[in-house]
């Protein structure tokens, strides 16, 4: 295990803020990916279960149609991608992206209740979920990365302002010195 561990320095993973970039790269190349999906009229059929089953969505139908709702979904995907994109450079822009992704995450996760034939009836039902359930059930994790990108930005905002959070300290996660 040591030999391991020597070699994973080596390689660069305790160099600070590591993580912190690469989270926020990889929610960027998800939020790229998932906007894009949406300009195809694919998508917009796929979603048609997902999207009328979703308690904080669902109103898109009515308002913008199917394809509507569908591009608005891409926009919405793109705009907080690029705003946790700017992250890279300016904290604030990336506090409203992760707050977007936060919100567009929510959202989907809260249609795994309502989603017909969501938990597999062969297997005993749930927790034995089908795949619709399982598409949903990764945004968790995606909502749990967005919260990780908004409290780090928010720290750094908070100790470029000089200010003092409500405990009167601000610490780095990726800093191992600064707990």
């Amino acid at each position: 295990m040591n030999f391991i561990t020597k070699l994973l320095i080596k390689f660069g993973l305790l160099k600070e803020e590591l993580d912190y970039h690469f989270v926020r790269a990889a929610m960027v190349i998800v939020f790229l990916f998932f906007g894009y999906q949406k300009w195809f009229d694919y998508e917009a059929q796929a979603l048609i279960p997902y999207i009328s089953h979703g308690p904080l969505i669902s109103w898109m139908y009515p308002v913008f149609g199917i394809r509507g709702a569908c591009w608005l979904l891409g926009v919405a995907e793109w705009f907080f991608g690029a705003l946790i994109f700017a992250g890279f450079w300016n904290k604030k822009l990336g506090i409203l992206g992760a707050l977007g992704g936060i919100f567009s995450f929510i959202s989907t996760v809260t249609i795994i209740p309502f989603i017909p034939n969501g938990w597999a009836a062969s297997a005993g039902g749930f927790p034995a979920m089908t795949e619709t359930v399982a598409f949903l059930l990764k945004d968790l994790v995606l909502m749990a990365v967005s919260f990780y990108l908004l409290r780090q930005d928010l720290i750094r905002v908070v100790q470029a302002s000089g200010a003092p959070t409500t405990s009167g300290r601000v610490q780095l996660q990726s800093n191992p010195s600064a707990t």
